[in-house]
């Protein structure tokens, strides 16, 4: 059974720092691209970052270009998002979601797989 499995999610201060793990049963991810998105309360769900198979190209929404890094380790199975200076609108439920594509795409509907998400709280 494909499963993904979110982990790492908390209540942090902003500019603090959280790294999330997506980690894959079931399926090998090397041939698919990882997309990391967010839904916030009342909001739609949003791209955040997105990573290709080979991990040789990410993207990244503008809200958070310099701030997070996604990044992959093909051989544990699992893909990350470090999350640098945090905000109060970073504050969503973070989920991993999976295509059979080598290309890294952030677009909602084109993914296949979801995890079950992650709670991220940015609050004093």
């Amino acid at each position: 059974q494909l499963q993904l499995v979110e982990s790492g999610g908390g209540l942090v201060q902003p500019g603090g720092s959280l790294r999330l793990s997506c980690a894959a049963s079931g399926f090998t991810l090397d041939y698919y691209a990882i997309g990391w998105f967010r839904q916030a309360p009342g909001k739609e769900r949003e791209g955040v970052s997105c990573i290709s198979s080979s991990g040789g190209s990410t993207k990244y929404a503008d809200s958070v270009k310099g701030r997070f890094t996604i990044s992959r380790d093909n051989a544990k199975n699992t893909v990350y998002l470090q999350m640098n200076r945090l905000k109060p609108e970073d504050t969503a439920i973070y989920y991993c979601a999976a295509i059979r594509s080598p290309q890294a795409m952030c677009v909602v509907y084109r993914y296949d797989y979801w995890g079950q998400g992650t709670q991220v709280t940015v609050s004093s």
